[in-house]
């Protein structure tokens, strides 16, 4: 199972954070010549989309792609909302609307995302 990105999106639908958890490997060698010779296959892959959004935080929204049969991804999110909590609205050098550029709310996402992907969900105690 797997978790593919993290998106974070402000009230004017700009994208303040951007994470790519999962980048498959390519296959595909890159070499060209003329004529080209293109075979296009079908790939039946399903990525589940979820969004969140919390009380406390107006106009932010969380955005996770996972695998669909990823589980726990509610709980996810609650997660990444109390990281941005804790790490990104707490530094004083951050702004309200403006990109995340904080060390410790990359880590800690990550962290997060990793016991996610591992353990499938979150417990009470997480």
């Amino acid at each position: 199972m797997a978790i593919f990105s993290v998106y974070v999106v402000n009230k004017a639908g700009g994208l303040i954070y951007q994470y790519d958890n999962y980048v498959p490997r390519s296959e595909v060698e890159k070499t060209f010549s003329y004529p080209l010779d293109l075979v296009l296959k079908h790939h039946d892959e399903k990525v589940i989309v979820s969004f969140g959004q919390r009380d406390g935080i107006k106009g932010i929204k969380f955005i996770v792609l996972a695998d669909p049969r990823q589980s726990g991804i509610d709980a996810l999110l609650k997660k990444i909302y109390e990281i941005y909590s804790d790490f990104a609205l707490k530094n004083p050098f951050y702004s309200l609307e403006m990109p995340i550029r904080c060390e410790l709310f990359d880590q800690n996402l990550k962290s997060a995302l990793e016991v996610a992907e591992k353990a499938g969900n979150f417990g009470a105690g997480s």
